[in-house]
């Protein structure tokens, strides 16, 4: 699932965990779990989150592994971070087509950046803003998302997968356009 920052992307995964059984995989979330099994894997990480280094994208695809070998993931799991780049969505595709298995759907959550500086400058002034929470910040995360982002949804339309949706729509109208999209693949085939 993609979209800019305040777009509903955790919002949206989450109700698709709950209607679905599909974990939300979230790389952030895999790789300080990994830490914390204190796996081989985890502690390669511990040690270059610890100089303050970038993980690499070979480390977070063979997290990705140990994550999709996990039961729960038998019938679909929901990307949440990731990819990022055309290598990371290339090597996604290899992990995957080596366990039988391939990304069926992509979701474009499409918003306007206005709507979203506009909430969150409402959250500052209803004193419910987060500390990264200031329009400057936020426009430095959509620039940053809009040009690794492009290449990605270009990238999954040239093979059919993407749907976008309008995330500016209330949230149950969003519910149930992804919802829709999600039963059109599934009779296309593309669920096992």
């Amino acid at each position: 699932m993609f979209g800019p920052p305040g777009a509903g992307k955790g919002t949206q995964a989450k109700i698709i965990t709950e209607t679905r059984g599909w974990p939300q995989l979230s790389t952030g979330d895999m790789l300080r779990s990994a830490i914390a099994a204190g796996s081989e894997l985890g502690r390669k990480v511990e040690a270059i989150l610890a100089k303050g280094d970038l993980v690499s994208d070979e480390i977070v695809i063979g997290i990705i592994a140990e994550r999709l070998d996990k039961p729960d993931c038998a019938k679909g799991a929901v990307f949440d971070g990731f990819p990022r780049t055309i290598p990371q969505a290339e090597a996604l595709d290899r992990l995957l087509a080596g366990r039988g298995k391939k990304i069926e759907l992509v979701i474009e959550l499409k918003v306007d950046d206005a709507i979203l500086l506009k909430r969150v400058e409402q959250r500052i002034a209803e004193g419910h803003s987060r500390p990264d929470d200031n329009p400057e910040t936020l426009k430095n995360r959509l620039a940053v998302y809009y040009k690794n982002t492009a290449p990605l949804l270009a990238y999954y339309k040239g093979q059919k997968k993407l749907v976008t949706i309008d995330g500016m729509a209330p949230i149950d109208s969003v519910t149930k356009a992804i919802a829709k999209a999600i039963d059109m693949a599934g009779k296309k085939g593309w669920f096992g």
